[in-house]
């Protein structure tokens, strides 16, 4: 039996106004709450545009003995007249009127849910994963999910503005491992051998800009199977583009164009343009990041030269060895809440970034104490408390080690201290580009240069004689979008002469036959006329977490994984039977 025939939803559930009172409505929704005060009853309807209330009169006996029923989670259907509430509730935007019931259907039933449908739940993430099409449900998950969608839908608009095509790239690919590994998918077809998901479509865009595309943007699903972390997830969203025909400011100032509005239209934020650049290393210089948050201050302050003849071993023998460096951060107005036992925690913090230790100094009025005051006189101590910019309440926390390591340990604890203390101004929006990193690092696991961004990355014209001399020093054309201390995205200039990628496959350890094994396709396709071209991609889950506030990125996917890449609803990855694998020529052996 059709359940809904001959009623046709007039109106969502959070669509009605003191407009429409005193015409009809037939609303459908699951119920959110059900009270019965004694003979009437008042049922909250609930979908994804809001909340009605809906009232069942004591005068309709039959209607009234239905509706006592009800119970959470039930999906129903109202038809009634709307009507002006007799208590106003200003905290929705039906809060001014209601619909008096004249009819009933329900539609199906519901077991008890395992927890509350509402924004404040109590459960679990794993048990609110478990049953995420629930969890879905609840408005802060279902406003979150549109906010992402007007995003996306704000791309593609901009995008095709400004000359972008929206083209498709594979999702089974060749695997061309140089960074993460790939998620292999077998072949039936070609026994022994096997397909990639796309950690990127970044050859494929390359090929579509050879194709004379001009200019190519996707939304595009990427995997890499690595490790999870709060912004990171095996399978995940770019909105990815390419441009024939530019330079770096070319695709800074097109994507400047989208941040702008973005923000203007998601968060009513103004984004004044153009925006900061910060070459990466001045950002390590006095942030100790490539991905710098600047809504605070604590910036790295180097000590090196002050610490080669002083009476402290420790930091002076760091200070003489090249590569190596003692800097510090003015922890500002915080040597009150600095105690003893929280400066003993951040030991431990900064030694997770693999520092030794982390030394201090607290400044009063008429003394400077703190673990390293004794090997200096007070004159040394004055010099150090000036070139931290220290005064009386300040406390300075000092790293020595490999310029790395106090990069990466200062860098970390100045956000810790930040978030910890509250010195970052709630609702602020910091947005910068880094630009000219290095174009290669190196590796001590595999005793080779790698490239830090990927092998088609173009190096800084008057960089290239430093390929065959010092590959160390040469920098890139690439850039990072960084919002609140988090990379939003990143791009660089392409690569577009045959020889200059044959130099940085050779650089990068690949002999001419491996070169052409993995990247035979692009190498041939340089044969026939490539133009310069560049582009960038944006993580459209740490975008969308960022500008809702959210903590984790799994809050901003409709069905994301756990820790272990696993998804807890439909308990993936599953097993497959027998018959599949022979299909697929491959064997299980179990320990």
């Amino acid at each position: 039996m059709d359940v809904i025939k001959g009623l046709k939803r007039t109106h969502k559930c959070g669509e009605l106004r003191e407009t429409d009172a005193g015409t009809e409505a037939v609303l459908m929704g699951w119920v959110a709450k059900a009270r019965d005060m004694g003979g009437l009853i008042f049922v909250d309807i609930r979908d994804r545009s809001g909340i009605s209330q809906v009232v069942f009169s004591p005068e309709n006996a039959a209607l009234i003995e239905k509706a006592a029923e009800l119970k959470s989670e039930y999906v129903i259907a109202v038809r009634g007249k709307v009507r002006p509430r007799e208590s106003v509730n200003d905290k929705i935007p039906t809060g001014r009127v209601e619909v008096l019931a004249e009819e009933l259907r329900i539609l199906s039933k519901s077991d008890v849910p395992p927890f509350v449908i509402q924004d404040d739940v109590k459960a679990g993430e794993e048990l609110r994963l478990k049953y995420r099409y629930l969890d879905l449900r609840r408005p802060v998950m279902q406003r979150t999910l549109e906010t992402r969608h007007r995003i996306t839908q704000i791309a593609r608009g901009y995008y095709d503005e400004n000359g972008f095509l929206e083209i498709e790239t594979p999702v089974l690919c060749k695997s061309t491992p140089e960074g993460a590994r790939d998620y292999l998918v077998p072949s039936r077809i070609f026994p022994g051998r096997f397909f990639a998901l796309p950690q990127s479509p970044q050859l494929y865009k390359q090929l579509l800009m050879l194709a004379g595309m001009d200019r190519y943007f996707q939304v595009a699903k990427c995997f890499r199977d690595e490790d999870l972390r709060a912004d990171r997830q095996p399978e995940f969203t770019q909105l990815d583009l390419e441009m024939s025909f530019v330079d770096e400011d070319d695709v800074i100032s097109v994507n400047e164009g989208f941040l702008k509005r973005v923000f203007k239209e998601i968060l009513n934020v103004n984004v004044q343009l153009p925006l900061p650049r910060l070459p990466y290393a001045e950002a390590m210089r006095r942030f100790g990041s490539d991905k710098p948050d600047v809504r605070f201050g604590m910036e790295l302050v180097d000590m090196t030269d002050l610490f080669r003849d002083c009476g402290f071993t420790a930091f002076a023998s760091v200070a003489e060895q090249p590569g190596c460096s003692v800097r510090a951060i003015n922890a500002a107005g915080l040597a009150q809440k600095l105690t003893r036992k929280t400066l003993d925690g951040l030991v431990d913090f900064v030694k997770t970034y693999r520092a030794k230790g982390l030394a201090w100094l607290i400044v009063e009025e008429n003394e400077i104490r703190g673990s390293i005051a004794k090997f200096f006189s007070p004159e040394e101590l004055s010099a150090i408390a000036e070139r931290a910019g220290a005064k009386a309440g300040d406390t300075v926390l000092f790293v020595a080690d490999k310029d790395e390591v106090v990069f990466a340990a200062l860098g970390a604890l100045r956000c810790e201290l930040a978030q910890r203390f509250g010195l970052i101004e709630p609702g602020r929006f910091e947005l910068l580009w880094v630009t000219d990193f290095p174009l290669f690092e190196y590796s001590e696991e595999e005793g080779r240069y790698v490239a830090m961004h990927h092998p088609f990355t173009s190096p800084k014209d008057e960089d290239i004689p430093l390929l065959d001399t010092d590959p160390g020093s040469v920098r890139a054309k690439a850039y990072d979008i960084v919002l609140n201390g988090v990379e939003l995205g990143g791009g660089s200039i392409r690569i577009f002469d045959s020889e200059l990628q044959a130099k940085m496959f050779e650089k990068l350890g690949f002999t001419p036959e491996q070169a052409m094994e993995r990247f035979g396709f692009l190498i041939n396709a340089f044969r026939y006329g490539t133009p310069p071209h560049g582009g960038m991609a944006y993580g459209l889950d740490r975008m969308v977490m960022l500008m809702t506030g959210k903590e984790s990125i799994r809050d901003v996917m409709a069905f994301p994984k756990v820790k272990d890449s696993g998804e807890l609803m439909v308990e993936s990855p599953g097993e497959v039977d027998e018959k599949q694998l022979a299909e697929l020529g491959i064997g299980i052996t179990r320990e």
